[in-house]
């Protein structure tokens, strides 16, 4: 039986021209009221038991380096749940990155979530597609936050225009991303783009897109999880670091060189 909650995720969202070249412009894109708040507080306590459960990151927020206190990072959740997998494979999110994307067809490259503890450090300026060994730049990321997320609860911030840049693209997330990037950022003139975000509110960004968050401040967890698209016709490239090598092998083993992540764990989530 279809709920109301599964017809919302499914529902078409129509962007407008303005979305489009804002998305084009800036590299990325706030949409409010995607998904309605009742929806997304369905999902949260699901998504949220199945970090827990596997979440491997258990050493003191004191004792870990800056990538580590950046969040708790939990991959591929919907292969163990098949609630989750309803919420991750939500028409309605896809399309909406077809759209962005210009592309006929999507598939899921993985999706993540990011969950930055009561007291959790910054993360760092970077750009994602750094990990991704794939022929083009048609990626997209939504970033989907289970609560309302204040600014003292460190949403996402991106440097608007930035997925032009190409310093800094060798750089994996780390202290050295955060200090290289916010320089060299700021001279460039590329605005920051920091907001807080209400339930139901999410965001896309591109692959290249130069982005960051603040810490934790709120005294609460902040609860999120993304869904990272690629263009459903993409190939893999040969990796050019070892971060590459291991996504290759992660998320879409048994790929070739050359030809399209067609695998299991790749499946297309928007077609016409």
């Amino acid at each position: 039986m279809t709920t109301t909650k599964t017809q919302s995720l499914n529902a078409p969202y129509t962007l407008s021209p303005s979305h489009l070249q804002d998305f084009n412009d800036q590299g990325f894109i706030r949409l409010p009221e995607v998904l309605d708040p009742e929806t997304v507080s369905s999902f949260e306590p699901e998504i949220t038991s199945k970090v827990r459960e596997l979440n491997t990151q258990h050493l003191p927020l004191e004792e870990r380096d800056t990538y580590n206190k950046a969040f708790l990072q939990v991959s591929n959740l919907w292969t163990h749940s098949e609630k989750v997998r309803e919420f991750v494979f939500s028409a309605r999110l896809a399309k909406i990155a077809a759209d962005l994307l210009g592309v006929k067809s999507v598939r899921l490259y993985h999706d993540q979530a990011l969950y930055k503890e009561s007291g959790g450090g910054i993360t760092p300026w970077h750009a994602d597609q750094y990990y991704w060994p794939v022929s083009s730049d048609r990626t997209v990321t939504v970033w989907i936050p289970l609560q309302a997320t204040p600014l003292e609860m460190g949403p996402l911030s991106f440097a608007t225009g930035s997925h032009e840049f190409e310093f800094g693209r060798n750089l994996p997330i780390s202290d050295e991303s955060e200090q290289q990037l916010k320089k060299t950022l700021a001279e460039q003139n590329y605005p920051l783009d920091e907001e807080p975000y209400d339930i139901g509110d999410v965001s896309y960004h591109l692959g290249w897109t130069f982005h960051r968050a603040g810490a934790n401040r709120s005294g609460q967890p902040r609860a999120v999880i993304t869904m990272i698209y690629m263009d459903a016709d993409i190939e893999v490239t040969e990796p050019t670091n070892a971060a590459q090598k291991k996504d290759l092998d992660q998320w879409m083993p048994g790929t070739s060189i050359g030809t399209v992540p067609a695998g299991p764990i790749n499946p297309i989530l928007w077609t016409p």
